[in-house]
C-alpha cells in the first residue's frame, strides 16, 4: 500500500525531526530505536508499552524490534538532561511563532501502579484517581504561552520510604546521587537548571502543593522571577495596611531582639477570613478566555497583603504583594486563592489571566497520558521510568511542531505516516492460544 501525499510529508517531516534530536543520544546505534519508539508512541493504539508498539512498528519483525525498543528505554544509557535540552531546544521557537513564552509551570502527575517494586510507588495523593492510592508521582516543569506548552524537565519523585532504602533503591536501579526531596524542592532544582539554560518566562505558576511552601515562594523569588501560585485558604496574611509590630525595644538588659512581633490582638488572619471580610465593591467580574462552550467567566478580587508565615523569626515584614481570591457567584464561599509577585501596577484582569494560564498545562497533559502513553511504561526501574517520560516528551515535541506548521484556521495534515499492518498470527506475550 503507497503513502498518500499527507502521510508521506508526515513521514519526511518526522524523520528530519528524529534526525535533529538524535545527536543528544550519544551513539549512532541508537538512531533506529529512538525513530522506532517515537513512531510507537504517535500511531494509533490502546497500550503504548513497548511490545504492541514493537507490533505497530516493525509487524515483520516484532521479536528483535521488541528486544531493541526494550533495551533502548530500559538499558541504554543515554541522557535524559541532554534529550529534553535538544527537544526544547528545536521544539521552543515553533511554539514561540504564536507568540512568546509567558511562563514556566510547574506540576506534578500520578500514575496509579499496582505492587510495590516499581520504582517510587507508594500510597500517596493521585490525581488521576481524586484520592491516596497506591501510584507514582513525577514532578515536570513546563514553559508555556497561551497556545501549548512543553515539558523541560520531568523527575520522579522518591519518597523517603524509597529513599532510605537501599535494598529497594538497588533493585529498582535508583543512582546514588538521588537523595530525598520533597517535591518543592525538586521543582526548584528544576526552575534553576531552566533558568541557567537560558529559557525566559514572564513568571512561574504553581498550584498549592507548592505555592503554600513559604521556602518554594522565596526561592523561586531568589531566581529573580515573578509568581503566581495557588495558596490554601489557611494560609496567614496581614491585611492590606496592616503589618507585624516592630521588635520590643531593648531594656538594657541581655541581648537586644530584632524580631519583628505579633501579640494577642495584633495577628494575621487566613486567606478566607481576609476573603469574607472583604467588602462587596472588592469584587469585580472577569473574563480570561474562551472555554469549549462559552467565556470563562468569575468573580475576583485582588488585593495588597504581606505573607505572614513564621515571619516573627524575621526582623523586617515580609514585602507586599498580590492575594487574588476567587469567588463564583454561585458558590457560598471563594474557592481558590492565589499569592503573586506580579507587579504592584498590574491590571485585576491581567492577574487573572496570567493566574490562568496554568490550564494550558492541565490541557496539554491530556495528550501527552492519553494519547501518547505517558503512564504506560510497563518496567520497574528507574532509568526505563524516565527514559520513557523522555520519549514522550519528545514525541510529543513534534506534534507541536505539526501544530505550529499550519495557521489556526488552515487545513492540518489528518495522516502522519502509514500504521503498517499487524500480521494476523501475532500474538501478544501472555494472551490465550486462540487455538
Amino acid at each position: 500500500m503507497g503513502l498518500d501525499s499527507s502521510a508521506r510529508g508526515g513521514e519526511s517531516r518526522f524523520a528530519a525531526y528524529v534526525e535533529t534530536i538524535t545527536s543528544a543520544l550519544g551513539h549512532a546505534d541508537r538512531a533506529t530505536p529512538f525513530h522506532s519508539y517515537c513512531a510507537g508512541l504517535l500511531l494509533p493504539g490502546d497500550r503504548k508499552s513497548v511490545e504492541p508498539m514493537a507490533a505497530r512498528v516493525q509487524p515483520g519483525r516484532v521479536r528483535a524490534a521488541h528486544q531493541s525498543m526494550h533495551h533502548f528505554v530500559a538499558k541504554s544509557d543515554w541522557s535524559d538532561k541532554a534529550v529534553l535540552a535538544a527537544v526544547a531546544h528545536h521544539v521552543l521557537p515553533a511554539i514561540e511563532r504564536r507568540g512568546p513564552i509567558r511562563a514556566l509551570i510547574v506540576d506534578d502527575t500520578g500514575m496509579p501502579k499496582k505492587g510495590r517494586h516499581s520504582v517510587g510507588v507508594a500510597r500517596q495523593y493521585c490525581g488521576q484517581l481524586g484520592k491516596q492510592d497506591n501510584c507514582q508521582v513525577s514532578v515536570s516543569l513546563s514553559a508555556a504561552n497561551d497556545h501549548a506548552s512543553l515539558p523541560l524537565a520531568y523527575r520522579l519523585y522518591l519518597p523517603q520510604e524509597w529513599a532510605d532504602d537501599p535494598d529497594r533503591r538497588a533493585g529498582a536501579g535508583v543512582p546514588d546521587h538521588v537523595a530525598f526531596q520533597t517535591k518543592p524542592q525538586i521543582a526548584l532544582d528544576q526552575l534553576g537548571a531552566a533558568c541557567a539554560a537560558g529559557i525566559d518566562a514572564d513568571f512561574v505558576l504553581a498550584d498549592a502543593g507548592y505555592g503554600n511552601d513559604t521556602d518554594f515562594r522565596d526561592g523561586i523569588t531568589d531566581l529573580g522571577l515573578p509568581y503566581a501560585v495557588g495558596i490554601q485558604s489557611t494560609t496567614t496574611v496581614w491585611p492590606p495596611g496592616v503589618e507585624p509590630l516592630p521588635p520590643k525595644p531593648w531594656s538594657g538588659r541581655g541581648r537586644p531582639t530584632s524580631a519583628i512581633r505579633r501579640d494577642a490582638e495584633h495577628q494575621p488572619v487566613s486567606a478566607r477570613q481576609l476573603a469574607l471580610d472583604l467588602p462587596k465593591k472588592a469584587w469585580r467580574r472577569v473574563t480570561w478566555r474562551e472555554g469549549t462552550n462559552a467565556k470563562l467567566t468569575s468573580r475576583f478580587a485582588a488585593v495588597r497583603v504581606r505573607p505572614a508565615h513564621r515571619d516573627y523569626e524575621r526582623s523586617t515584614p515580609r514585602p507586599e504583594e498580590w492575594c487574588l481570591i476567587e469567588w463564583p457567584l454561585d458558590q457560598a464561599e471563594p474557592t481558590k486563592y492565589f499569592l503573586s509577585t506580579l507587579p504592584a501596577t498590574i491590571s485585576r484582569r491581567a492577574l487573572v489571566n496570567a493566574t490562568k494560564l496554568r490550564w494550558r498545562i492541565e490541557r496539554d497533559y491530556q495528550d501527552l497520558k492519553q494519547e501518547l502513553g505517558l503512564g504506560h511504561y510497563e518496567g520497574r526501574g528507574w532509568r526505563g521510568f524516565h527514559h520513557h517520560a523522555t520519549l514522550c516528551i519528545a514525541a510529543y515535541g513534534f506534534l507541536l511542531c505539526e501544530r505550529g506548521a499550519f495557521p489556526p484556521s488552515g487545513q492540518r495534515s489528518a495522516v502522519l505516516f502509514e500504521e503498517p499492518d499487524v500480521p494476523a498470527s501475532y500474538r501478544p506475550r501472555g494472551s490465550p492460544n486462540p487455538t
